[in-house]
C-alpha cells in the first residue's frame, strides 16, 4: 500500500466491536460485503459510516465466504455487492458471480469485484468473462474512492430498478386491464382496479412507503356511493361518499368529482374518469411512493382503461337486470294464467340458488341457475286453460297433454345464444325427468339429466307441495320430508335430497319470506 494514499485499511480504530448483522430496514440502501477478512468488513463500515444517497443511509450486511453469501442472498435483495475474489477457494468470488447472475437470476444488483491478489484474476479476463460492474484492487479503494464507487453504483442500481419498474408497470397495466375487463360486477371491477393499481405502484424493489389505502366511488345524478375500498377505508363500502369524506384529512374528493380533475400530490393520488353513461367515477389512493413522470403517465393510462371498463360493466349489468326482469315477467305471466301466485317462481329461484351453492356450482353457474329457474314451466303457455286449471285430478288423456309442456318449453327457448335462456331450455325440458329414468319427455336418468334441471325439479316439487294449489291443499312438512326420503335415488338426485334434508330450515325460511 502507498503511504500517500488515504487507504481505508489505514483508518482502522482500536476497539472496533465484532461485526454483527443489524435488523434489516426498508428505509436504507443495502450493501453486502463478501470477504473472508474480518478487518475488511470493519474498515468498510467505518469508511461508509455517514454515507447517504438521496437522503437515505447505507445499511451494510456481511458474508465471510461465498457459501455464506449465497445463504444471505437467498433471503435478501441488495443494491451493491463488494465481492472478494479469493476466499475459500482461489476463484470463489468469480463462481459466486456466475451463481448470482445465472442461478439466482439477479440482474439488478451491482457487483464490484475487489481483490488483493490481482494475479489470481486478471482484470481484462474477468471483465470480459464475468457479469460484473466494476473491478478494483483493494489498494485502490481509499475512503474517497469508496464513496465515489457507492454513488456511481447506487445511481446505476436506481436507474435499472426504475426501468424494471416501468417495464413491470406496463405488464401490470396489460394484465390488470384484462383481469378488470373480465369482471361482471361493478363492485368486483372496482375492487380489482384498486388491487391492480396498488400492484402497479408497489413493484419497485425496496420502495420506501407505507401500505397503500384508498377507495373508488361513483356518482349518478346527485347520488354518490363508495363502491370498493382497501385498508382503513374498507368500512365505507356502500356508504354515501359525502359521509366517507368527512374523515379525510386532506383532499376534497367532492371538489375533484365536481370539477372532473386528476390530482397528484406528494403522497396521494385522485383519479377522475367520466362514464359515457353519464356517471362520474373517482379513485383515491394514499401512501404513495415518489412517482416519476412515467409512473404518472402509466397511472393515467390505467385509469383511462378503467373508465372504459366501468362503461362496459355498467352496460353489462344493465343487460343482466333487463334479462332477469324479462324472465320473471314471462314466468309470472305463465303462473298467473295457471292461477298460481308469482311467488312460486321467486321461492323456487331462491331454493335453486341455495341448492346450487351447496352442491358446489361456481358463482356464475349459481347466478345463471337463479335467473333461469323461473322458466321451468314456460311451456304451460300452450296448455289449454281447462286442463291447466282443472281443480281435480287429470284423466289419462289430459295428463298426456299436460306432459307436453316440458318439450314445448324446451323448444320455445331452444336456439338462443344467451346463456340464461340456454339453461332455461335445459330446465324446462328436463325438470320432469327422473333419476331412475322413468320421467318425461325423454326418459333420461342419473347425471345424464342436467344438474340445473335436477336442482330445479327438486325445488319445484318442494314448493308445490308446501303451498296450496287449485288441485290440492298444502302438505305438512313431515309428509314432504317422508316423500323426499322415499324418492331419494328414484325421482330425485340422492345427493340433492341429502342437501335438502340438511338445509330444510333455510328452505322454510325462504317460504316464510315469500308467502302466498
Amino acid at each position: 500500500m502507498s503511504d500517500n494514499d488515504e487507504l481505508i485499511f489505514a483508518d482502522e480504530d482500536d476497539g472496533l466491536e465484532e461485526v454483527s448483522q443489524p435488523p434489516r430496514s426498508e428505509k436504507h440502501w443495502h450493501l453486502l460485503v463478501v470477504d473472508d477478512e474480518p478487518e475488511v468488513h470493519q474498515v468498510t463500515r467505518l469508511a461508509l459510516k455517514n454515507f447517504t444517497f438521496q437522503d437515505l443511509p447505507l445499511e451494510i450486511d456481511s458474508a465471510f465466504s461465498a457459501k455464506h453469501a449465497k445463504q444471505v442472498l437467498e433471503e435478501n435483495d441488495y443494491a451493491i455487492i463488494l465481492l472478494d475474489v479469493v476466499m475459500e477457494t482461489d476463484h470463489a468470488g468469480l463462481e459466486l458471480v456466475k451463481w448470482i447472475r445465472e442461478v439466482h437470476r439477479d440482474q439488478h444488483v451491482r457487483i464490484i469485484l475487489r481483490t488483493g491478489q490481482p494475479g489470481q484474476a486478471p482484470e481484462r479476463e474477468v471483465i470480459r468473462d464475468y457479469d460484473i460492474n466494476d473491478y478494483k484492487e483493494k489498494t485502490e479503494l481509499t475512503s474517497n474512492r469508496l464513496f465515489t464507487l457507492m454513488y456511481s453504483g447506487l445511481r446505476s442500481y436506481r436507474d435499472i430498478i426504475s426501468l424494471h419498474r416501468n417495464k413491470k408497470g406496463l405488464e401490470t397495466i396489460i394484465k390488470g386491464t384484462a383481469k378488470v375487463f373480465a369482471q361482471h360486477s361493478l363492485k368486483e371491477l372496482t375492487q380489482g382496479a384498486l388491487e391492480q393499481l396498488t400492484a402497479l405502484l408497489q413493484i419497485s424493489e425496496g420502495a420506501i412507503y407505507g401500505e397503500l389505502e384508498g377507495l373508488t366511488a361513483t356518482q349518478s345524478g346527485n347520488e354518490s356511493q363508495v363502491v370498493a375500498a382497501t385498508g382503513k377505508y374498507s368500512n365505507y363500502i356502500s356508504n354515501n361518499l359525502e359521509v366517507a369524506v368527512k374523515d379525510f384529512p386532506k383532499p376534497n374528493l367532492l371538489d375533484n368529482l365536481r370539477l372532473g380533475r386528476n390530482q397528484f400530490e406528494e403522497d396521494y393520488f385522485i383519479g377522475f374518469y367520466e362514464s359515457h353513461l353519464k356517471k362520474k367515477n373517482i379513485l383515491y389512493l394514499e401512501g404513495l411512493p415518489p412517482l416519476s413522470q412515467l409512473d404518472k403517465h402509466l397511472i393515467q393510462i390505467f385509469c383511462n382503461h378503467i373508465g372504459i371498463a366501468f362503461d362496459n360493466t355498467s352496460m353489462f349489468e344493465e343487460l343482466e337486470v333487463t334479462q332477469k326482469e324479462i324472465v320473471y315477467r314471462m314466468s309470472e305471466a305463465v303462473e298467473n294464467r295457471s292461477k298460481e301466485t308469482s311467488h312460486h317462481v321467486k321461492r323456487m329461484a331462491e331454493i335453486c340458488l341455495l341448492l346450487g351453492k351447496a352442491i358446489g356450482l361456481g358463482e356464475r353457474q349459481q347466478e345463471v341457475l337463479y335467473m333461469a329457474a323461473p322458466l321451468h314451466d314456460i311451456g304451460k303457455v300452450a296448455i289449454p286453460d281447462a286442463i291447466l286449471n282443472k281443480p281435480g285430478k287429470l284423466d289419462p288423456e289430459e295428463w298426456e297433454i299436460m306432459k307436453n309442456h316440458a318439450a314445448i318449453g324446451r323448444d320455445i327457448l331452444a336456439g338462443s345464444k344467451l346463456e340464461v335462456i340456454q339453461v332455461g331450455s335445459l330446465i324446462a325440458g328436463e325438470h320432469h325427468e327422473r333419476w331412475d329414468g322413468n320421467g318425461y319427455p325423454n326418459g333420461k336418468s342419473g347425471k345424464d339429466i342436467s344438474v340445473y334441471a335436477r336442482i330445479a325439479a327438486l325445488a319445484d316439487v318442494i314448493d308445490a307441495l308446501y303451498n296450496e294449489r287449485c288441485y290440492k291443499p298444502a302438505w305438512p312438512l313431515d309428509k314432504i320430508l317422508d316423500l323426499l326420503k322415499a324418492e331419494k335415488g328414484k325421482q330425485f338426485d340422492p345427493e340433492l335430497v341429502d342437501i335438502v334434508l340438511d338445509k330444510i330450515d333455510d328452505i322454510i325460511a325462504i317460504q316464510n319470506r315469500f308467502p302466498n
